[in-house]
Parts: C-alpha cells; sequence; structure tokens
C-alpha cells in the first residue's frame, strides 16, 4: 500500500466457544461498523472502491492455525484484502463452562484488530 489513508481499530471477543475466527471477525466488524468514510471514493484511483487496499492486522492470542482467513476477509466488501497474524490478543477465564454453548473449557478469546485502508 503507497497510500495510507485510515487506519481503525477493533476488538472482539469469544466468550463461549474458543473459537478465534469468531473473535476476529468480531474485531474487524467492532473497528469498521462505527465509521462512515464518505469521501473515501474522491481519494481513490478512478473513484473505484475496488482500487482500495485494505490490511487487516489480528493479533490472535493462540490457536493461529485454525484462525479462517478466507472468512476473516469477508468482512471487508471492497478492494484487495490482506490479513497479518500477529502475536497478542489475550486467553482469560469468562468464569464458566458451558457445554451447550460450544465450550471445551472455561476460556474466553480476545483478539485485536487494525484495519488500514488505503491504495
Amino acid at each position: 500500500m503507497e497510500h495510507l489513508l485510515f487506519i481503525q481499530t477493533g476488538f472482539g471477543v469469544d466468550v463461549h466457544g474458543q473459537d478465534v475466527t469468531k473473535a476476529s471477525v468480531r474485531a474487524i466488524i467492532n473497528a469498521i461498523h462505527t465509521n462512515s468514510m464518505p469521501g473515501i471514493k474522491n481519494l481513490l484511483p478512478n473513484q473505484d472502491l475496488n482500487n482500495m487496499k485494505v490490511n487487516i492486522k489480528l493479533a490472535v492470542p493462540c490457536d493461529k492455525d485454525k484462525l479462517n482467513i478466507e472468512r476473516v476477509k469477508q468482512e471487508i466488501p471492497y478492494g484487495t484484502v490482506t490479513v497479518e497474524v500477529l502475536d497478542g490478543g489475550m486467553v482469560t477465564s469468562s468464569g464458566i463452562y458451558l457445554e451447550d454453548k460450544g465450550d471445551q473449557n472455561d476460556l474466553m478469546y480476545i483478539v485485536n484488530a487494525s484495519v488500514e485502508t488505503g491504495y
């Protein structure tokens, strides 16, 4: 990405089920769904949203091999999307084990996201 225009940050949690993809998707939603970029088309080449480049950085605490990158990319509707997976986030106790919620243990996964947008 030659021209960085915006950086949005967020976090996501999977309280039950220990699903790092679910926590990552929630982190991206948290980062992008409370913002509006009404002038972005005017900044992109040919005023085309598909010329946008989006780099997602995810700080993931564990189970990186289980992270579904293609599912993560689906949260970005336009442009070329890349994903970087970094060490970070947190694993901590949810305080309760609920088998009917898919829990394997009482842990919850917390993922941090940085969504960089430009061209």
